[in-house]
């Protein structure tokens, strides 16, 4: 029987609505001018709009206790779980971050209250049946226009972020994988209301058109754990229904569906290393099935590093390192085979696994409860697979949760898969709840109108003063940010360190890495120079902004790197200033929380090069090169660091830089060092082959042509020498003297 409610109904009536608003609007926000514009505008709209309609519920169920929540099995798996999340935060090594997240992913406890409690209105307020066929319909309208926005993508139209005909799109997600998988909610909810009885044509047609879309835009990202988990879920679809229907269609979808996976394997061994295959980047990376791809082993690391932090000690094996901390024994048990150069993906604040994920950082206490919340709607759904009424739906949220499981074995939850998984979890306790009757009381629980008037009044004032504090204030740091960032595109210096101090000045969730961007900024290419005493002044009034972030993350590598690094800089022209000291000290501080980091004995031997202590220098470019022989990068420095010392081996260490399994590609200075070594052996085939490379980067550089002309004719290559000679006159005529009197001394003529 369904809930009769008599007093409240305009409070329920504003709730739904807010429910039906979150479920439309959350996926689809874009904060263009933010840092992390797809996750940042999603969860401050979300928590705004949960913070207001939580306000607006507290009163409902003071007036009407109908209204107070159905504490069903569902219930009471996601309850126990955020209990959990708020025990693990509590014994959290780093509490800030497990209550309030990264800027990037927008997690923690705080955001995840708003989810359930998310929960607990939709499931107090969408009372009937065409309430939640209403919402799910929002859901599967929001999925098709992320995905319509992700076609935009592979367009040059500016009005589509990420747009430039991108290979793989991430719709108004920000992420490939996560916007698969909201696209795979969006694919079982279309074919589950498809298949639902008694439905027009037109519905039909709609819910048709939305699982060919989202099944082409979740194929358009090439994300294989997200295809894999649409395929076992359409698997899973075809055979329970062909099991509980007795479906003569379901039985020929299920053997083709398996037939269509086998022939699938079958292209994918056979001919992935086809020309066919490898002219597409699309058909190369959808068939690589190999457990030895690089996506695959840096997965599979990730894993293994997040298992390592966990059976640390009896305390992380109970309630892990606290929630958003994965980056802390990711960074303790670091592997090497991580770093293969410059540009390499060393920085995991995420297992890409969400059961690793939460067995690292909320230990067996909150897997065991994660892994709960399953059982009780696996189980709510296979009661619903034996009523005839309401079997389609019992199938295809069973096969949806399989795909979700699948895709999050690969991956990680953000705020829009969290907002449709809350939006499934509350129709399965929705339809389960349902079938029996119940009879509710709606009684007010508070009668005196006096005390009800204080509790609304004091609503009024204090949740404004929330949604400012928690949402409207960050914003205004975020975005002070970005403006920092385009001031410094534009050569603005001193606009841009005003806006980096005032976005600072906020002291709000967000100010790690607000600290660590203006760091990125003065230490990064094309920075300010620090021969000037203003950018001198901001990078001593940056270091101690970074050492806030040493204290309040004392277990951290990344912030004594930062500041390991501005003192490199101001110390780098004199061997005896302090500043080479201090970095020093926090760059060995780093790897002591993090040893195996190569990157930290770059940040070591360069603080030693800069005190002209060469030994201690090329001794950690050694260690490092140690850590990972596949590097070519280290190699470079290390015989770079040699060279300079007067070790001409180092010749051999640069050579194994450039023929390594990940070659270093270095830039123009590197050979330049490489360069003089060969002078002073007098090495011309060596001296050429470097100026052969120097001009295919750089071919408008004249004295390039010049200086290999010099070195062809040493090797007696005289019509090559010629040749490049009269290029140098050719990219630059003023050279045309200078060339005319060497061809003379070869005996040709220009």
């Amino acid at each position: 029987m369904q809930k009769q409610h008599t007093s409240g109904s305009k409070l329920a009536d504003l709730l739904r609505f807010g429910v039906y608003l979150i479920a439309l609007v959350v996926p689809l926000v874009i904060f263009r001018e933010f840092l992390s514009p797809f996750h940042y505008g999603k969860v401050i709209v979300f928590r705004s709009l949960l913070e207001i309609m939580g306000a607006m519920y507290l009163v409902l169920v003071l007036k009407n206790r109908s209204f107070l929540p159905q504490r069903d099995r569902i219930f009471w798996g996601l309850g126990i779980f955020t209990l959990v999340f708020a025990l693990t935060t509590a014994t959290s090594v780093l509490q800030y971050p497990s209550l309030w997240g990264s800027l990037e992913r927008m997690g923690g406890l705080w955001t995840f209250l708003h989810y359930f409690l998310f929960f607990v209105i939709a499931r107090a307020v969408l009372t009937k049946d065409e309430h939640w066929q209403r919402v799910l319909d929002i859901t599967i309208v929001a999925g098709v226009l992320s995905a319509f926005y992700g076609f935009g993508q592979k367009t040059d139209s500016d009005l589509f972020l990420g747009s430039g005909g991108r290979e793989r799109i991430f719709g108004t997600m920000g992420n490939a994988a996560l916007f698969a998988g909201y696209e795979l909610f969006v694919v079982f909810l279309s074919l589950m209301q498809y298949l639902r009885p008694g439905n027009s044509s037109r519905r039909k047609a709609f819910y048709a058109g939305a699982f060919l879309i989202s099944s082409i835009a979740l194929m358009m990202t090439v994300v294989r754990g997200s295809v894999l988990g649409y395929g076992v879920g359409l698997v899973t679809f075809a055979f329970l229904w062909m099991r509980h229907a007795r479906a003569r269609f379901g039985k020929i979808a299920f053997k083709a569906l398996l037939a269509g996976i086998v022939i699938f394997v079958a292209f994918s061994v056979l001919f992935r290393d086809s020309s066919l295959v490898k002219r597409s980047r699309y058909l190369s990376r959808i068939t690589d099935l190999r457990l030895s791809s690089p996506t695959v082993m840096t997965r599979f690391w990730a894993w293994q590093v997040g298992i390592k932090g966990w059976v640390e000690s009896p305390r992380t094996m109970a309630v892990g390192w606290g929630p958003e901390n994965f980056n802390i024994p990711f960074a303790k048990y670091f592997n090497p085979k991580f770093y293969a150069g410059i540009g390499s993906e060393t920085h995991f604040d995420r297992a890409h696994n969400m059961f690793v994920e939460i067995l690292v950082t909320m230990g067996i206490v909150g897997l065991l409860a994660y892994l709960n919340i399953f059982v009780a709607l696996f189980s709510s759904l296979r009661k619903l697979s034996q009523e005839r009424s309401l079997m389609i739906s019992g199938i295809g949220l069973t096969a949806a949760l399989v795909a979700y499981i699948i895709h999050n074995s690969f991956i990680f939850d953000t705020a829009a898969n969290l907002v449709a998984f809350f939006i499934v979890a509350g129709y399965i306790a929705h339809i389960s709840s349902s079938q029996s009757e119940r009879v509710f009381s709606t009684a007010p629980i508070i009668r005196n109108k006096i005390l009800m008037g204080l509790i609304i009044t004091g609503l009024v004032v204090s949740v404004p003063i929330l949604v400012y504090r928690t949402n409207i204030v960050p914003s205004k740091a975020n975005y002070a940010t970005t403006r920092a960032i385009v001031a410094g595109w534009a050569k603005d210096v001193p606009g841009a360190f005003e806006k980096y101090q005032e976005a600072l000045s906020y002291d709000v969730p967000g100010k790690y890495e607000y600290r660590h961007r203006f760091a990125q900024y003065l230490v990064g290419d094309g920075g300010p120079s620090v021969r000037e005493q203003s950018v001198r002044d901001a990078y001593i009034y940056l270091l101690g902004e970074i050492d806030k972030n040493i204290q309040e993350n004392p277990i951290d590598h990344l912030p004594h790197l930062y500041a390991s690094r501005l003192n490199i800089l101001l110390g780098k022209d004199d061997p005896k200033s302090p500043h080479n000291d201090l970095a020093l000290e926090h760059s060995k501080k780093a790897l002591e929380l993090s040893p195996a980091f190569i990157r930290t004995y770059y940040e070591v031997a360069q603080a030693y090069l800069n005190k002209k202590d060469s030994k201690n220098a090329i001794k950690f470019f050694q260690l490092a090169v140690d850590l990972n022989p596949d590097a070519g990068v280290s190699y470079g420095y290390l015989g770079a660091a040699k060279i300079d010392s007067g070790d001409m081996s180092g010749i051999q260490d640069l050579e194994k830089a450039l023929a390594s399994k990940y070659p270093y590609s270095p830039r123009e200075t590197d050979y330049q060092i490489l360069l003089n070594a060969y002078i002073k052996t007098n090495d011309y085939s060596r001296i050429a082959w470097i100026f052969e490379i120097l001009i295919e980067r750089n071919p408008n550089n004249p004295q390039y042509y010049a200086s290999l002309a010099a070195a062809y004719a040493n090797l007696g290559r005289i019509e090559d020498a010629a040749r490049m000679a009269r290029m140098a006159v050719k990219v630059d005529p003023s050279f045309e003297p200078d060339a005319r009197a060497f061809l003379k001394s070869i005996g040709k003529e220009l």
